[in-house]
């Protein structure tokens, strides 16, 4: 049976550079974001009820348009809710078609933005939370140029704050270098190993 791996980190953290990392070292990885892309794109399974519900966050083609989302969930907060309860059990439905597919690999990794918000580290054998500071962590959602800083401070609000999330995790790895993150998953895998072998 596999290790599952949880992999979560508040925006602008260096979750997705951690992932990578992570496959390049041979791990098969589920991406939260990525599965929603799909759900949002022209025909995938969420767009239909985001159509019925908020017909002006529909793009011409029919993928949904995120920034029209986001303007919406802006105005009335309570759109986030409406939409988690909408796309969570797409993207659970997803996660399990992968799980089943890895089932053979020695370690799996589930990378989730909400993974604690959520409640998917249950399903989880351990957890990575990655890391930097704030003022770095700012600079790089700001330098991104998708979004301003009310955008920014609202999804903020919308995260666990990361020092809980450091409280909760199994791993933490700071990105500050791409260097330092490499030899952190590299570590990290070694100690998985490790505790597999003496329960074996």
């Amino acid at each position: 049976m596999s290790f599952v791996l949880g992999l979560t980190g508040s925006i602008g953290m260096g979750k997705s550079t951690t992932a990578a990392i992570f496959a390049d070292a041979g791990v098969p990885v589920w991406d939260a974001d990525a599965a929603v892309r799909q759900l949002y794109a022209a025909g995938g399974a969420a767009t239909q009820a985001i159509a019925r519900r908020y017909p002006q966050a529909i793009a011409a083609d029919g993928s949904v348009l995120r920034p029209a989302l986001r303007d919406l969930i802006r105005d009335d907060p309570a759109v986030m809710d409406w939409l988690n309860a909408t796309v969570h059990p797409l993207t659970a439905q997803d996660r399990a078609r992968f799980l089943a597919a890895h089932a053979g690999a020695e370690v799996v990794l589930l990378d989730i933005p909400l993974l604690f918000e959520t409640g998917a580290n249950a399903a989880c054998d351990a957890v990575v939370v990655v890391t930097v500071p704030a003022d770095v962590q700012r600079s790089r959602v700001l330098a991104r140029g998708e979004m301003t800083e009310q955008d920014f401070q609202m999804i903020l609000a919308r995260q666990m704050p990361d020092a809980e999330k450091q409280k909760r995790a199994d791993y933490v790895i700071e990105t500050l270098t791409l260097d330092s993150a490499r030899t952190a998953v590299r570590h990290v895998l070694d100690d998985i190993r490790r505790k597999r072998e003496r329960n074996a």
